[in-house]
């Protein structure tokens, strides 16, 4: 018999339907399988049903807290069943051993991989059958989509690449998190810091970043600054302004962004081009497009749920979740793509109809689509382990959503049928003219054709349009008055979850080395789509960041830990080495040992200089809502694994702590 071992019960539900309507058989639901008349099972994890072992069980003297075990590196890796998933495990034990044929149906990434493929050794099965072993990718749980990826099983062990890649990540985090957590736990007890000071690969430069945009905020002296308007008068009495371009010769007066502090010089300039002539020297208009916005990664949905209704990140992978799991209304939420397969194409009508069902209030936008309009959003070479979210055919009371729900499930169906709305259509206009030897500069939009903006007016309030009389080069112009405008420099705003999240996908910008920068676009910056709002929220419920109103601060605590830790811990750059190292691995560029080992070396380095580090700062300081040392060490040796149990599979995390 065949057994298909899904990622979790919802899965296996879908492949189970899918099955019985391909071969026109019936099913039979037992306690933690399905049976299907023709003698096949399919069974489910419940996200992991393996965690990493504490230290302890490697050796029983790592219960207590010490620096001469540091660091902590296992001969031989252990795992261990989760207390909570015991009898899951043990029905597909039983069924793993009956089985003649397995097929992987783990979730479409690394971590899905993983995930099965740890099982499937863990049970010891033999090696003839792990090499007979078939991988289904699934990422849309409508029963077509399942029915379309059972027609393209492939052989598990072409995906071992992609299994060595979670391995070495999930291991090396696990090294990573208890060494370092236990050093600097230990280190703040020397100064009387009674709490856990917790460290991660991922977690630590995202307060990091949020202790530097604190201080920078705290540190700011606000400078006036100056600019010029000139009010400008055509032959034909049309009125307009222009604004002043400061000259190089200026520089010794601006800042480093080209702003004028000298409020002597600009009151020069506006005496000088009272009641004088002027010239347009240059008038150019362009006719510009902007195509349809691409449909919702996970991040992008988080970002713009935070900006509209003010949701955390975690409130938007929840209620996605449960969009996906449980209403079927949306496709694979936890995806990092934005694009959707050509494939999909042809489905749309079908779709926009179901969106107009579950969302009766969408009715006009949805018969404003064109359904036969192709954005760039369907392109296959875009695609990587999941596509892009989307509405799916299921259709449902809607009634029957919460206000999350009915609220996500809109987002992310106006972003869908922007698709098929005509791309945004304007006219930029330019024009610079000089008055006594000054350069001004004038712009201008006008809409041509508003296309898929129209959909979004009601949230983005439609931006008045700036005209300019009809200009020409060499026309002449008359320069009525100057006027001084003094503003002051303000200072970088406090982070917030739509932008500490986006700071997140876009940490590039965060850093100055080129090659650094350039492997986090490659990688999508900090943390996954699925790891990043757990993480944030780890940081509040460790008491290193605290909310005022929407802003995020840091805490003293986690301002402490930054002081006191190593710079290269508090910055993405690790990130970014592990990633492209253990993206080599699943590429077979690369193996899990040549990234494993130059790791424990580092490891080395850093509990050494942990003794030196300065903790000073945490001196007197009290632990704010932070987990208590025992309760700790018992969560931070289940770091790889802890946040992939029953209730926060919600999340699908990949353990990057």
């Amino acid at each position: 018999m065949k057994l298909y071992i899904a990622e979790k019960p919802s899965l296996g539900r879908a492949i189970a339907s899918a099955l019985a309507a391909n071969a026109s058989v019936s099913e039979q639901r037992g306690d933690g399988f399905i049976k299907l008349s023709n003698g096949d099972y399919v069974s489910w994890c419940i996200g992991h049903l393996l965690e990493q072992a504490e230290p302890h069980i490697y050796d029983a003297t790592f219960k207590a807290w010490r620096m001469e075990h540091l660091p902590i590196v296992p001969d031989e890796w252990k795992l261990k069943p989760k207390r909570d998933t015991k009898n899951q495990l043990s029905v597909l034990k039983k069924l793993v051993k009956e089985a003649d044929e397995l097929i992987h149906a783990g979730d479409p990434d690394r971590e899905g991989q993983l995930l099965v493929d740890q099982l499937i050794n863990y049970l010891k099965v033999s090696a003839k059958k792990r090499a007979s072993t078939q991988r289904l990718l699934i990422s849309d749980l409508n029963q077509t989509a399942v029915q379309r990826a059972l027609n393209k099983l492939e052989l598990n062990k072409h995906f071992a690449p992609l299994s060595a890649s979670a391995l070495a990540r999930s291991r090396a985090d696990w090294l990573y998190g208890i060494n370092m957590t236990r050093a600097y736990t230990l280190q703040g007890q020397k100064v009387g810091y009674d709490g856990v000071l917790s460290v991660g690969r991922v977690q630590t430069p995202i307060l990091g970043l949020v202790v530097r945009r604190c201080e920078e905020i705290e540190a700011f002296v606000s400078k006036p600054f100056y600019e010029v308007i000139a009010h400008l008068t055509t032959e034909s009495a049309q009125q307009f302004t222009a604004n002043w371009q400061p000259s190089e010769a200026c520089e010794p007066y601006m800042d480093d962004m080209r702003r004028v502090l000298s409020k002597q010089l600009a009151e020069k300039v506006v005496s000088s081009i009272m009641d004088k002539p002027g010239t347009v020297t240059q008038c150019e208009k362009k006719n510009k497009k902007q195509t349809q916005p691409l449909p919702f990664s996970l991040s992008a949905l988080q970002i713009d749920a935070a900006r509209r209704f003010g949701l955390s990140a975690q409130n938007v992978l929840s209620t996605c979740q449960t969009l996906y799991e449980r209403h079927k209304l949306i496709t694979y939420p936890r995806s990092d793509c934005r694009y959707l397969p050509k494939g999909h194409f042809k489905e749309a009508r079908s779709v926009l109809d179901t969106i107009k069902h579950n969302r009766p209030d969408y009715s006009t936008m949805v018969e404003g689509a064109d359904a036969t309009r192709r954005s760039p959003a369907w392109n296959d070479g875009k695609i990587t382990a999941h596509h892009a979210i989307i509405p799916t055919h299921r259709s449902v009371n809607p009634s029957s959503l919460s206000q999350f729900e009915t609220q996500i499930y809109g987002l992310i169906a106006r972003q869908y049928v922007a698709q098929f709305y005509p791309i945004h259509e304007y006219a930029d206009t330019r024009a610079q003219m000089v008055i006594e030897g000054g350069v001004f500069v004038a712009t201008a939009k006008s809409i041509l054709n508003e296309g898929w903006k129209v959909l979004y007016q009601k949230d983005d309030a439609k931006k008045l349009e700036k005209t300019l009389p009809l200009l020409v080069k060499g026309q002449m112009l008359h320069c009525e008055r100057g006027e001084l405008i003094e503003k002051n420099t303000t200072p970088p705003p406090y982070f917030t979850d739509a932008t500490l999240l986006a700071a997140m996908t876009g940490i590039s910008r965060y850093v100055t080395s080129a090659t650094i920068r350039k492997i986090l676009k490659e990688t999508d910056g900090l943390g996954t789509e699925a790891t990043r709002a757990g993480i944030i929220e780890l940081l509040f419920r460790r008491g290193f960041l605290e909310r005022t109103g929407k802003q995020i601060h840091a805490t003293e605590v986690g301002r402490g830990l930054i002081k006191a830790l190593p710079e290269e811990a508090t910055l993405p750059d690790m990130t970014a080495q592990w990633e492209a190292l253990l993206n080599a691995i699943s590429q077979r560029e690369s193996s899990y040992a040549d990234f494993m080992m130059p790791l424990q070396s580092q490891l080395q380095k850093l509990i050494a200089n942990s003794s030196s580090g300065s903790v000073d700062s945490l001196r007197g300081v009290r632990a704010k809502k932070a987990t208590s040392r025992k309760r700790f060490k018992k969560r931070a040796s289940k770091k790889v694994s802890k946040r992939q149990s029953a209730a926060g599979k919600k999340n699908k995390p990949d353990a990057r702590g």
